[in-house]
């Protein structure tokens, strides 16, 4: 600790002397690091080591330089109208940077450097020097991104130069604007400056992490994010990162790898170490090799993430963490950690949702930020100099956002860019402001442009959408508070992994479907026959875009089972512990030939409705090979990242034999009924599945009842005939006892039971029905959810 001669209060203090109720002394940022060096290193965490200067030398510096006066006489003059803020901030951060060092902070600040030098062993030690305020990085306030950081800078000169340039950084044109928003006090906050060793990730990568999930505020999962290259980029949103997303509850067991999601940036840019004193960074093109590969491998994933854990349950709440991988030793730091500033101020037990109807045509597409959605007309500005022309409650659309943009972000009814990721400077200040944006989207100033009607939706998902025209928008608020407990479970039906978070907070007991086909047309898009056989696939274009898409997968087939894997384990992970059944794929021959190179390996039916589907499927020459592929998904959920709440469902099983044919295929491929635990049920929704109920569940854990399927083939009614809809009846009497045979059935037996399908949501009397048969459990949409839960506790009470 160095301390002035004049008062003995601390000037300087070390990383390792501080903890994080020194915020007052050296701000969040710099209280924080010391916090993890002191009590984290223990438990493996790596922190650069450092120093940071304090708040009474900040105030000494202002006091020796005369100047205290000054600032709160111009910002005095600013609050009652008779200057511009621009006028005022540059005339106060002037005053900071024509200032000189009083001689004993001069000489704390460079000793400290000297002894950070000595103690790495390098001469004149690269260091990064960071601004921290006394009142930043506070669950309330996160201050993101307005106050300035230098990389890079080497020598006693420069890090005097740098801390002085952080000074007048407190008094940003935007960091004045967020205070006095805020209501603070701009005179009672000080400055304190970090001055940390420099982690050469400028020769790898480094990226940002936080212990939730950002847009839901899914607390099981670590979100990370990285680039290439030196942090900046990632923060200023210049650069599409990679994302990782990993399942917090399996991390304990090293030999999982609960990776749920890999997604690779493009990465076109990364931020390198400048030729001089004068420029310490640069921005360079990234090699195409690079763009095409992931920053982090499987096992620096983890890493990251368990520190992420531990971070957390030390501070005690959701944490928004800054990386970096030096590229000379391959060592990982963390160099930063706050708390997370967003949904720990939001009310649990409310759950709000959007809707959005009529949409117009996809005009765009990138990461959506928040899960609102609006509509309205669009401003397009390219440049910040340009920002006075924004109109107010318009949707601003531009290239990426810095803190000066911040004023009219502000203004905005949407935000839509072409750069950035979910940790980019636009993703953190709109999530703060709780306005809807579309980031990443690569081509929205092109495509774009102002006054245009559109809607931007953010209510559907990871992915965000910019549709053309004035959409319908509805919002619906649900409070979770005081729901009763029912004897009945109440579980999901779910299909999209990109929109499963959205509804964590939601009580269900489980997904009760999982369709499988949902993951194959949208994040698979290939036909599986036609990775298998890929080598002899006639169709050429097919052939290319399979390439394209196969892009870092040595073997085609494992593009298939990696894809269907990490999809279903973003539903799995939503309700873990509790079952998630996935249906194994059920397309019909016409929909399995849309597929790409799907033609080649299906028949053309009359009725593809009541042809090739189903377990027939599974078991046949023309498919065993693609089953074989969802067979290896399934086991690699299960068995390598360890979702053992997974529960195979089969589809479409006509007769027992069947049922005894497809069991021995799966058991073929690894997943053998009963072993570590898996269950296997049957959909019920063919006549002899109720007619033969006691042979099904010699073979079978449960049935799910396909009411639509099961109504079809019990009245011979084609569910797609207009000419026949009314005759369409589930609460057909036929239909009826259909079901209340096989709940009977299964009751005996003690074969778990459940229904999935719409009715007991739109009818009340059809949940009394399957309550008083004693049916197991109702799965229901989620926007269904509430309404079904309270038909059961009505139908449980009569």
């Amino acid at each position: 600790m160095v301390t002035s001669n004049k008062d003995a209060e601390p000037l300087v203090r070390d990383f390792e002397d501080l903890r994080r109720g020194d915020v007052g002394l050296v701000g969040g940022k710099n209280s924080s690091l010391g916090e993890m060096i002191s009590t984290l290193m223990s438990e493996g965490i790596a922190v650069p080591p450092g120093f940071a200067t304090t708040a009474h030398a900040y105030w000494h510096y202002i006091d020796a330089n005369k100047i205290r006066e000054k600032i709160g006489l111009l910002v005095s003059e600013w609050q009652a109208g008779h200057a511009t803020l621009a006028e005022t901030g540059q005339t106060i951060r002037h005053l900071f940077l024509r200032g000189s060092w009083p001689a004993d902070a001069a000489e704390a600040i460079t000793s400290s450097y000297q002894k950070l030098s000595t103690k790495t062993g390098i001469e004149n030690l690269r260091v990064a020097v960071r601004s921290s305020a006394t009142a930043e990085d506070l669950p309330d306030a996160s201050f993101a991104g307005q106050l300035e950081s230098y990389l890079n800078i080497s020598g006693k000169d420069k890090v005097l130069e740098a801390c002085r340039r952080c000074y007048a950084s407190l008094f940003t044109d935007r960091a004045i604007s967020y205070r006095q928003t805020k209501g603070f006090d701009h005179m009672s906050i000080a400055l304190s400056v970090g001055v940390q060793r420099m982690v050469r990730s400028d020769a790898w990568g480094s990226g940002v992490m936080f212990s939730i999930d950002t847009e839901s505020g899914f607390n099981k999962i670590v979100l990370i994010n990285a680039a290439w290259g030196l942090g900046e980029n990632i923060v200023q949103g210049t650069v599409n990162p990679d994302e990782y997303q990993v399942f917090k509850p399996l991390l304990d067991d090293n030999k999982l790898v609960p990776i749920v999601q890999q997604k690779r940036g493009d990465k076109q840019i990364k931020m390198i170490l400048g030729r001089s004193h004068h420029a310490p960074t640069r921005n360079v093109p990234t090699s195409k090799a690079e763009r095409a590969a992931l920053v982090l491998n499987n096992d620096e994933i983890l890493h990251l993430a368990r520190w992420g854990c531990i971070i957390e349950k030390h501070y005690g709440c959701a944490m928004d963490m800054e990386w970096a991988k030096d590229g000379i030793t391959g060592e990982l730091f963390i160099v930063q950690a706050r708390p997370e500033t967003v949904h720990s101020q939001t009310d649990a037990a409310i759950l709000k949702t959007y809707d959005v109807k009529n949409k117009g045509r996809v005009l765009a597409t990138g990461l959506s930020i928040g899960n609102a959605a609006v509509a309205g007309h669009l401003c397009l500005i390219e440049d910040a100099k340009d920002i006075d022309k924004f109109i107010d409650d318009s949707i601003l659309v531009t290239g990426s956002t810095d803190p000066d943009w911040v004023p009219i972000m502000k203004r905005a009814a949407g935000i839509i860019t072409d750069h950035g990721g979910r940790t980019s400077h636009a993703a953190i200040v709109s999530r703060e402001l709780g306005v809807p944006a579309v980031v990443g989207t690569g081509n929205a100033t092109y495509v774009l442009h102002t006054g245009q009607d559109v809607t931007v939706s953010c209510a559907e998902g990871d992915i965000g959408f910019v549709y053309e025209g004035i959409s319908d928008v509805t919002t619906t608020s649900i409070d979770l508070k005081n729901l009763p407990s029912v004897r009945t479970n109440v579980m999901l039906n779910l299909a999209n992994p990109a929109a499963a978070y959205r509804w964590w907070r939601l009580p269900a007991d489980g997904i009760g479907l999982a369709r499988m086909e949902f993951v194959v047309t949208n994040a698979i898009q290939v036909h599986p026959m036609a990775l298998v056989h890929f080598g002899t696939l006639r169709d050429q274009a097919a052939k290319e875009q399979i390439e394209t898409l196969t892009t870092g997968y040595n073997h085609k087939p494992d593009y298939f089972v990696d894809k269907l894997s990490h999809g279903l384990a973003s539903l799995c992970a939503t309700v873990y512990p509790k079952p998630a059944i996935i249906r194994m794929s059920d397309f019909k021959t016409n929909e399995y030939a849309g597929l790409i190179g799907g033609a080649e390996f299906e028949p053309s039916e009359e009725n593809p409705m009541l042809g090739f589907r189903g377990a027939s499927r599974y078991y046949s020459p023309r498919y065993m090979e693609g089953f074989a592929l969802e067979c290896r998904a399934i086991k690699a959920l299960r068995e390598d990242m360890g979702f053992v709440n997974a529960v195979v469902m089969i589809p479409f099983c006509r007769t027992v034999d069947e049922a005894r044919r497809v069991l021995g295929v799966m058991e073929q491929n690894g997943l053998k009924r009963g072993e570590n635990g898996l269950q296997v049920y049957v959909m019920c929704e063919i006549p002899s599945n109720v007619i033969l109920a006691e042979r099904f569940t010699e073979h079978f854990d449960g049935f799910s009842i396909g009411s639509n399927d099961l109504t079809q083939l019990t009245l011979g009614v084609d569910r797609d005939s207009g000419e026949l809809a009314e005759l369409f009846d589930e609460q057909d009497e036929a239909v009826k006892w259909m079901i209340a045979r096989v709940i009977r059935v299964a009751r005996e037996k003690g074969c778990k039971i459940g229904i999935c399908g719409q009715a007991p949501s739109d009818h009340p009397e059809f949940a009394r029905f399957l309550v008083q048969a004693g049916i197991d459990s109702i799965s229901v949409s989620p926007d269904s959810f509430l309404a079904v839960k309270r038909h059961v506790v009505d139908s449980e009470k009569a």
